[in-house]
């Protein structure tokens, strides 16, 4: 009797061993872009992603212009994304990534959404606009500058 207790008690922990030893460790939020299908214990190693694309129409353009402004030059957290034409603008708002656009992608871990700063200056050191935006995971914030 004594013995298939003992029998019993160490098949009890061998399948608990082998149940809790086959727990996988990964990103399990499927809107990150590090998802791990095959996961089950997150071990907070998610990636995100967010864009914002800044466009303005033809009277801002014509602004820029107006106060000798040729070309605008963007940056986001202190770093230069881009720069354009005073004179090319948008009807609407252009998709992010689209051809002559101006586009930050950020990334980031841990959370679904990430607060950045943005400037946009001219060829002089004139300050257009300035502010912050906050970006979400998987989205495009079209930014239009007024």
């Amino acid at each position: 009797m004594k013995q298939k207790v003992i029998l019993s008690l160490g098949a009890a922990l061998v399948a608990l061993s082998l149940l809790t030893g086959c727990q996988t460790e990964g990103c399990t939020d499927p809107t990150a872009v590090n998802y791990e299908s095959a996961a089950d214990v997150n071990d907070g190693s998610c990636n995100y992603e967010g864009e914002v694309v800044f466009w303005y129409n033809a009277a801002t353009s014509q602004d820029v212009i107006d106060f000798y402004g040729q070309s605008l030059l963007f940056y986001v957290n202190g770093q230069l994304i881009g720069s354009t034409s005073a004179s090319v603008y948008w009807t609407g708002a252009p998709d992010c990534g689209q051809n002559a656009s101006i586009t930050y992608t950020g990334s980031w871990q841990n959370n679904t959404s990430k607060t950045v700063s943005y400037e946009v200056w001219d060829e002089d050191g004139y300050l257009w606009w300035s502010g912050t935006i906050t970006l979400n995971a998987n989205n495009c914030l079209a930014l239009q500058l007024l």
